[in-house]
């Protein structure tokens, strides 16, 4: 029995470490009140849109015919953007938003978190701001969302930018270490009670080309709208109902004016995808940058807003 008594013991170690972990890395939930003084400063605003307090910022002229609309990924922001609604705001409307389970916005009621659920979202948020047509963009998730808003709804969409968009079967690339933490179902009780800084900051720094570029306020700010409450139950959530690739075919039907961005350091969506938009989308111009990685629109907002401003006919 001399075996079974080291594992015993050797089980007890291992709970024990196990429960240090836990405890020396436990990240409480954050209320709303608690972010939003920091993460929601004027001009940010909320709308009640189904059953949710959206989070959102409308800056630049009212009378513009075409605003533009740009929607973030997967466990970011509309903090994401923000360089661009600056650069943009002076000549054209631009409207950020936190979609449903991130940021401010928080998760959905329904814990519904599939493409066509954040389409129908998107359509309902222009409804409900008035907006007829608009330029519609987005990073990653967001970009899937805007070219699938665009097929399912022609007329609303004038013209499209996808950054480092969603669309095809993903290539086996690498993912940043927390988004493998949330996808591996056997540490989800634990992944919903500790989010250790580091971890984060390790994230933030692989979707950079330049890890340089990062900075302490970004690793902050990813960190802290994570724990925004009920936001780490909505990733998972989000993640068991991905179905990367799996509209690929109605890329094909996207017909309006498409710039596409791609940072050819991106090492979770490949380059590759950039050109094959552009084969499969007839009008579309592809733009890459040979520093940047996965968010190139927030590694470098100045270089990659020329490209936008060129498209947008500035």
């Amino acid at each position: 029995m001399e075996w079974f008594k080291r594992l015993w013991w050797g089980l007890v170690l291992i709970g024990m470490a196990l429960a240090a972990v836990v405890v020396t890395a436990w990240e409480p939930d954050r209320q709303l009140g608690q972010l939003v003084a920091r993460w929601a400063p004027d001009p940010s605003g909320f709308i009640e849109l189904d059953g949710m307090q959206v989070h959102f910022r409308d800056t630049g002229p009212r009378d513009d015919p075409q605003p533009v609309v740009l929607l973030h990924g997967m466990a970011s922001s509309l903090h994401t953007f923000d360089g661009w609604q600056r650069g943009l705001q002076a000549r054209h409307r631009v409207i950020l938003v936190d979609l449903p389970g991130f940021g401010l916005t928080g998760p959905s009621p329904q814990g519904d978190y599939r493409i066509d659920a954040y389409t129908r979202f998107v359509l309902r948020l222009l409804d409900n701001l008035g907006l007829q047509q608009v330029i519609l963009g987005g990073n990653a998730l967001g970009g899937e969302i805007a070219w699938q808003t665009a097929v399912l709804a022609p007329d609303r969409v004038r013209k499209l930018i996808l950054v480092d968009s969603d669309g095809y079967e993903p290539s086996v690339l690498s993912m940043p270490l927390a988004f493998q933490v949330a996808s591996t179902r056997g540490l989800r009780w634990v992944s919903e009670r500790i989010l250790p800084k580091p971890l984060v900051a390790s994230s933030v720094r692989s979707v950079f080309g330049s890890p340089d570029r990062m900075t302490p306020e970004q690793v902050d700010r990813y960190f802290e709208l994570a724990l925004r409450v009920g936001n780490r139950r909505a990733l998972f959530q989000r993640m068991d109902q991905a179905q990367f690739g799996a509209s690929a075919l109605l890329i094909k039907r996207v017909r309006q004016p498409t710039l596409v961005i791609w940072g050819e350091r991106d090492r979770m969506i490949s380059p590759e995808h950039g050109r094959l938009f552009c084969r499969d989308i007839p009008r579309c111009t592809l733009v890459t940058f040979p520093d940047l990685g996965h968010l190139p629109q927030e590694e470098d907002p100045a270089a990659t807003l020329a490209a936008v401003r060129q498209f947008l006919g500035q």
